[in-house]
């Protein structure tokens, strides 16, 4: 469909609004009302597409003041201009525009029985994450779909860092540490092999359950070994993770272990701090060609409170850009969902926390290679 003009709603245009909303749906309208505040309200979007001054669609969004979120509220196409491309039109506009004000995540609902919607939304990339129930006025369910938008745009400012996503459930810490290396030399092998001999090397034997995860002192000696500055940034003194084991034999064991990683430290040029690593100088890090490997909570990504390593690799007024390696799959999360990701600063400094009593920060900053 040509000569399709994408504009923003005004108050001229709030009759052919309700008669579009009289012909495309049934109930759940949006009043003349409720189109007056949208179109007053500065931070929300509502855009319509009219050809040859005739109202055949729109799209609205709005955009929380208190996240990253956009979401579309509503989008209504006209039934003699359908099957032209015009839902999509309005969708990628939407998209445009919910990024242009650092949206993060574009989400939607649709009626669970509206499949030419639904295909829409999957052919542009969005995944279902939940349901519903009981949304509508008849009482139908919604799904519930989102896609990111808001993607970092690489420049001469930071490295440029390769992404490795972790095989394993219990090697995010050596997965994002081989993402640093790699950044710093490129020759450096990208492979599981690699993960696993870092994991032996850096696990802390013991946490929540199964497999052990790697601590700060055992990645920042890893790095060591593999020829690269490094220095780590710990927020607490003593064994980390201690209180995640009950048993006074498995305490033990991580004491000995936490011993033997301050011992070997000793005898390496690595710089220790029993500090948090602020904001300022983890950016300062990236500018001297550095790159931070951190310990979150996942609470802010995925609702789980489990201790997990990203590699951090930009930072800009609104925005930390992490590599998350890890990537489920089962959720229909791809490499691009975590290449690059965009946390809110806010956002980053509280993921940046691990627990709640005494939350734990932990770092490691990886340098480039030694002088041989």
């Amino acid at each position: 469909m040509t000569d399709i003009t994408l504009r923003h709603a005004t108050h001229r245009d709030l009759d052919a609004l309700l008669q579009l909303e009289d012909r495309c749906f049934a109930e759940d309208r949006l009043s003349r009302r409720s189109f007056r505040r949208f179109i007053d309200m500065p931070r929300d979007r509502l855009i319509v597409a009219e050809r040859d001054g005739e109202l055949l669609g729109y799209c609205l969004v709005l955009m929380s003041a208190a996240t990253r979120m956009a979401r579309i509220y509503s989008i209504a196409v006209s039934p003699a201009a359908r099957g032209h491309g015009l839902g999509e039109k309005l969708v990628r506009q939407a998209e445009q525009e919910a990024a242009e004000a650092d949206r993060i995540v574009m989400r939607l609902e649709v009626r669970e029985d509206n499949t030419g919607a639904i295909a829409l939304y999957r052919r542009l990339g969005y995944r279902q994450f939940g349901t519903y129930r009981d949304y509508y006025e008849d009482h139908g369910n919604a799904l519930r779909f989102e896609r990111r938008i808001l993607y970092y745009q690489p420049d001469h400012e930071f490295l440029p860092v390769p992404y490795y996503p972790q095989t394993t459930e219990f090697t995010c810490g050596p997965s994002a540490l081989l993402m640093a290396m790699a950044a710093l030399d490129e020759q450096r092998p990208l492979n599981t092999l690699e993960e696993l001999h870092i994991w032996r090397e850096a696990t802390t034997i013991f946490m929540l359950a199964g497999h052990g995860g790697c601590g700060p002192h055992g990645l920042a000696l890893a790095a060591w070994k593999r020829g690269f500055q490094a220095s780590a940034w710990i927020s607490q003194e003593g064994p980390l993770f201690r209180d995640t084991v009950r048993n006074e034999d498995k305490k033990r064991v991580l004491e000995l272990v936490h011993e033997g990683f301050l011992h070997d430290i000793g005898q390496t040029e690595i710089s220790l701090h029993h500090d948090p690593l602020t904001p300022e100088a983890m950016e300062n890090a990236l500018h001297q060609g550095q790159i931070p490997v951190i310990l979150i909570s996942t609470w802010q990504l995925n609702r789980s409170r489990v201790p997990h390593w990203v590699t951090v690799c930009a930072m800009d007024d609104d925005f930390v850009y992490l590599h998350d390696p890890e990537i489920d799959t089962e959720e229909g999360e791809t490499v691009a969902d975590k290449q690059y990701l965009p946390i809110d600063r806010r956002g980053f400094e509280k993921m940046s926390r691990y627990g709640r009593n005494q939350p734990l920060q932990a770092a490691v900053i990886v340098g480039p290679k030694r002088p041989e």
